[in-house]
């Protein structure tokens, strides 16, 4: 699921923070972001987030299980539906809230 946050005062590192994420990797202007569900990697809310001035783009899905063989990057992910809508509509709140 991807959506974009205007307008966000905070840094990334302080972004990932205030939602509970890990920052895992970055590549130039996009960050690699995790949040476990419990103590295992899997599940776990994965945000690939790239920052364009104050503005955020999210691309948030929920990885369900490792990738099956080493070096792929395929894996059992859940783009769409109620858990995912529901963890974007979280981020989007805390960010929202965090920036008035």
């Amino acid at each position: 699921m991807d959506f974009e946050i205007k307008n966000v005062k905070e840094s990334i590192v302080s972004v990932a923070r205030s939602l509970g994420y890990v920052i895992i990797d970055t590549k130039g202007n996009e960050y690699n972001l995790v949040r476990k569900l419990d103590i295992n990697n899997y599940p776990r809310f994965h945000i690939y987030l790239k920052q364009n001035g104050t503005d955020f783009n999210f691309s948030l899905h929920l990885d369900q299980k490792k990738s099956s063989y080493e070096g792929s990057h395929a894996h059992s992910g859940e783009y769409f539906g109620p858990v995912v809508e529901t963890e974007a509509d979280k981020i989007k709140q805390i960010l929202v809230g965090n920036n008035k």
